[in-house]
């Protein structure tokens, strides 16, 4: 059997990595292959590419980048019309992953949809899409399989597969212990996995970070930054500054598990602070310009999933950003800030608040350990693995197409003038 996996984030590269691993324990002869990342690949997948390096974001990012892609694309067809995998597992990364599952379709090839995009919350419209190049939509929140089902998709919900990833987590035990006795409360701050969301929100929270110090003269902060490149941008940013502040790469899990509370940008890392039921306030920091373009297209109140697992009302009719004086947000776990304005006073003042009020403190970790008995169980990869192999157990292996040899000699003109 042979599979073809298309990811582009690296926490797609994470969830592939650990659904490859479940599929070849059971199948000990499945060949992977495609694009993806280094965890991807330690996991046994052939890579063609490694996709990661080109997560990119927004509009004119992707225009800078679209001759990459373009390229990619044609050499997925190639495979896919010389090799004939048995079916296209695709990740998250909508935009390029489209055209991988229009290409596949147009061989024929049955198309998995594994972490499907947030369509719901965004771009509703691209159901279609997914209704026409998709076979199989396995998803990995609990609301989404009626929603998908609703308009048209086979879709199965087969869990969340981060928290696979953080169940099977070792932490340090030695650098857990020494941010753990420090002296003062420690918070951690997490300005996200992508350069640009670094960039655009860290100056917000170091400016948090002082207010806090101001009012809490003891804490303790630490940056958990994903590459070595962002850190020692961060540092840079921090010369001259007194904070009590360190910055380490490689340590997220330790230092959320370690931290009293942190600030984090939007992201999957929020089910990562769930699982370790730590109290977090939440900012995404945009420009005015795309600020104004996601009031048209954003259909849902919440940017956090941990917000979105507990709302009531999932898509309200008038959508608006969270409002700590709305009684409509008093339920929200983690405050949560989309913005193209300064909120760096009020990310500050939730972080006060659990810093200097036990009871509030006390009563956030224990909404958030509520929460995680009731979504945080493990073992998405494990379905998600058993529902491809069943599937594809039951239906034929694509059959190679017949090529004329003038398309092949076109084709390979082509090749030879690139």
């Amino acid at each position: 059997m042979k599979l073809f996996f298309s990811v582009g984030e690296p926490s797609g590269d994470l969830h592939g990595a650990n659904l490859i691993r479940e599929l070849r324990r059971r199948r000990p002869d499945c060949e992977i292959v495609g694009y993806g990342g280094p965890r991807m690949a330690a996991a046994g997948c052939m890579l063609h590419e490694d996709l990661t390096r080109l997560a990119v974001m927004w509009f004119a990012r992707v225009l800078l980048n679209l001759h990459h892609f373009w390229d990619l694309v044609s050499r997925a067809d190639r495979y896919f019309r010389h090799h004939r995998p048995d079916a296209v597992v695709l990740i998250d990364y909508p935009g390029f992953n489209w055209w991988i599952a229009r290409r596949a379709k147009a061989h024929g090839i049955p198309v998995f949809y594994y972490g499907v995009p947030q369509l719901w919350a965004w771009a509703g419209w691209r159901v279609k899409k997914m209704r026409r190049y998709v076979d199989h939509v396995l998803c990995k929140l609990p609301f989404e399989e009626a929603w998908y089902r609703q308009r048209g998709c086979h879709a199965t919900y087969v869990g969340h597969p981060y928290f696979d990833q953080l169940r099977a987590e070792r932490l340090d035990e030695s650098f857990l212990h020494t941010q753990k006795t420090g002296r003062g409360p420690l918070v951690a701050i997490l300005p996200g996995s992508r350069t640009q969301e670094v960039e655009g929100n860290f100056r917000h929270f170091l400016k948090a970070a002082h207010l806090v110090h101001r009012d809490v003269p003891h804490v303790r902060f630490a940056v958990a930054a994903f590459k070595p490149t962002q850190a020692d941008w961060i540092r840079r940013e921090l010369a001259g500054s007194e904070l009590p502040i360190e910055v380490h790469v490689g340590r997220t899990a330790e230092l959320i598990h370690a931290a009293d509370c942190a600030m984090a940008v939007s992201g999957s890392v929020s089910l990562e602070l769930l699982y370790h039921t730590t109290p977090t306030v939440i900012l995404y920091a945009v420009t005015r310009a795309a600020f104004f373009a996601q009031r048209f297209f954003r259909k849902v109140r919440y940017i956090t999933l941990v917000n979105l697992l507990t709302t009531d009302d999932l898509f309200p009719k008038h959508v608006a950003t969270y409002d700590p004086n709305d009684p409509a947000d008093a339920g929200v776990l983690m405050p949560e800030y989309l913005t193209c304005q300064d909120k760096s006073a009020q990310v500050a003042g939730h972080v006060i608040e659990w810093l200097t009020q036990p009871a509030r403190h006390a009563a956030c970790v224990a909404k958030l350990t509520a929460l995680k008995d009731q979504v945080g169980y493990g073992g998405a990869s494990c379905r998600a693995a058993e529902y491809l192999l069943t599937e594809l157990g039951s239906r034929p292996r694509p059959a190679l197409r017949t090529h004329y040899p003038f398309a092949t000699q076109l084709e390979e003109a082509f090749r030879g003038a690139a």
